[in-house]
């Protein structure tokens, strides 16, 4: 039997109320992903939401069969993935972070950077930590500012990074 994929799409970070809810961070903005009905795995188990809510854009899911603080707290620092069979095509401009991972990474003179190592996510915008040649590593904003083109059948960024940001690598 042929093994499927599993993407990462939230962390577990604590339990809610008394009931067995528990609150996610999302690596997803599609709540779509986190409705009622969603199965995912945590911790290698299968699992089947419940009920689904939102508080400031932050699922709080209830588990089949998680029934008490208890148990919704055993799971805090999981993860939550889902099968790669079941993410839908994104619009134009976006992408999953695992097809990012592992880019190269070139400026617009076609100057090879390095490679995309990971994506870090916060609230205002994705920053991608390039991985250069000799082991150093930058950070550069995901923003129209710095990032010109994807190309990911590809596995090609090409970035406007400014020397100041090649000259504070690490």
């Amino acid at each position: 039997m042929e093994q499927t994929e599993h993407i990462e799409i939230g962390k577990i970070v604590s339990a809610v109320g008394l009931r067995g809810e528990v609150k996610i961070y999302p690596y997803s903005d599609r709540q779509k992903h986190f409705a009622q009905g969603a199965k995912f795995l945590v911790g290698g188990r299968p699992v089947c939401v419940e009920t689904a809510r939102f508080v400031k854009k932050l699922p709080i899911l209830k588990f089949v069969g998680t029934e008490s603080r208890d148990e919704a707290d055993a799971l805090r620092g999981q993860t939550l993935s889902v099968s790669a069979l079941t993410l839908e095509p994104l619009p134009d401009g976006e992408w999953y972070v695992r097809d990012l991972i592992g880019c190269d990474v070139q400026d617009e003179t076609g100057r090879r950077l390095g490679s995309i190592a990971d994506v870090i996510q916060n609230g205002a915008q994705d920053i991608y930590e390039i991985a250069m040649p000799d082991g150093r590593k930058f950070l550069l904003p995901a923003a129209a500012a710095y990032v010109i083109h994807v190309d990911i059948p590809a596995k090609r960024v090409t970035v406007h990074a400014p020397d100041s940001l090649l000259e504070l690598a690490l």
